[in-house]
């Protein structure tokens, strides 16, 4: 398998063909950035994952749409300050003007514009404060403009997330750029198109159908952004979106070594910003791995560790640096899977927590110092089958309280 490199101060621009843009149109009473731009400089292939939530943003159902409708794309508009959610048939109508706009000032199609939105839910887009952004935002256009768009699709995030790697491939470099955003409301589920936010928008210079583009996107996800949570909110906004320019002159086929090593790369950068999303986690002090293994199924194994991950209890716990292992067995317990509590272990790091169901007589000193750390890892042994699955979480601080408790107002 060809080495993966990451790319010094990557973004969505490291790919050659790209533009970006990051503005302040006036959303935020902040005055901080709130709108970015990506552009294509040739039409290309592309794909989206989006929110399974009922409540999706009009945003997110204008991009399901095209995504099904469209040959290509060259344009991805978001703003941040405005979720354009739960905004009824002027939402919609709104959306689908952000494209228009951003089509007319780019010259292109409008059916070519994807758009993404995050910030407040229910509130109507003040649309003469989007048209002057969206001016800004194509005017902005620059080569190496992919971290100013990173900072301005931020809400909570107290840094922008911004990364790109580079394979080689048949031969030629083959490169892959993201910027994304996220810190709260995360536990995205995101699918394909028939099915605080998650957004991420990835560009790269392979040329690759719109099919094979979204399986490889799907599969990801599936094992990046979906396997996150924050606190156990999913968004009505999660939408990734990936771009395709065959500039590189790599073509991906199904089935193919190709194929293969570029889902590999893309893997790494998509699980590089998920880590990102869940150590800037609103409030967090934690960053906590929770694998289990030994499970009767994977579906099975998925419901255990999403159980631990999102138990408040077992999160408070983790940023008191308390080693309170009955909060994890007891989330275990009520997550819906039968198995034999006598066969389980649980281990913090290299420690045995928990043997064979019962107190593994470890000293509580020794375990709240692997508490103590920025990070460390949850295991969980069910010892009754080859399931496994792994989700990457956070604790739950005062501050996560403070920022939430205040959001609204």
């Amino acid at each position: 398998m060809s080495e993966i490199k990451f790319i010094e101060n990557g973004s969505v621009t490291s790919v050659p063909g790209f533009k970006a843009s990051g503005i302040t149109c006036g959303l935020k009473k902040s005055g901080n950035p709130d709108m970015a731009l990506v552009f294509a400089e040739k039409p290309a292939n592309f794909a989206g994952v989006f929110t399974s939530c009922v409540f999706a943003a009009a945003p997110v159902r204008v991009c399901q749409k095209k995504v099904r409708s469209s040959a290509a794309a060259q344009a991805f508009i978001i703003n941040s300050g405005n979720a354009n959610a739960c905004t009824g048939t002027s939402g919609l109508a709104n959306a689908e003007k952000m494209c228009a706009l951003t089509a007319a000032g780019l010259n292109i199609a409008p059916e070519s514009v994807l758009v993404a939105s995050t910030g407040r839910i229910g509130v109507q887009m003040p649309m003469d404060i989007i048209e002057k952004g969206i001016k800004l935002a194509v005017s902005g256009l620059a080569a190496d403009g992919g971290n100013q768009a990173a900072q301005a699709i931020m809400t909570t995030d107290t840094v922008p997330k911004a990364a790109a790697v580079s394979v080689e491939i048949n031969g030629k470099t083959v490169t892959i750029g993201a910027i994304c955003k996220g810190v709260g409301m995360i536990d995205p589920h995101m699918t394909v198109a028939p099915h605080a936010t998650m957004i991420c928008c990835i560009t790269t210079d392979v040329k690759c159908d719109n099919a094979l583009l979204e399986k490889l996107l799907a599969d990801n996800a599936d094992n990046s952004f979906n396997r996150i949570t924050v606190d156990g909110d999913m968004s009505t906004n999660d939408s990734c979106v990936i771009f395709a320019n065959g500039d590189s002159g790599v073509t991906l086929e199904e089935n193919s070594a190709a194929a293969d090593i570029f889902k590999a790369a893309l893997l790494a950068l998509m699980q590089n910003l998920a880590r990102k999303q869940v150590m800037d986690g609103e409030g967090a002090t934690k960053f906590v791995a929770v694998e289990v293994d030994g499970a009767p199924d994977t579906e099975s194994a998925k419901r255990l560790a999403e159980a631990v991950a999102n138990s408040l209890l077992c999160k408070t716990a983790w940023f008191g640096c308390d080693p309170n292992w009955g909060r994890i067995v007891a989330a275990l317990g009520y997550a819906g899977v039968k198995f034999d509590p006598d066969k389980v272990d649980v281990f913090y790091d290299d420690k045995i927590v928990v043997s064979k169901g019962g107190d593994a007589g470890t000293p509580e000193k020794d375990l709240a110092q692997i508490l103590q750390n920025r990070e460390f890892t949850v295991k969980v042994h069910l010892n009754q089958g080859k399931g496994e699955y792994w989700v990457w979480t956070s604790d739950v601080s005062y501050e996560y309280v403070k920022i939430n408790a205040e959001y609204h107002t």
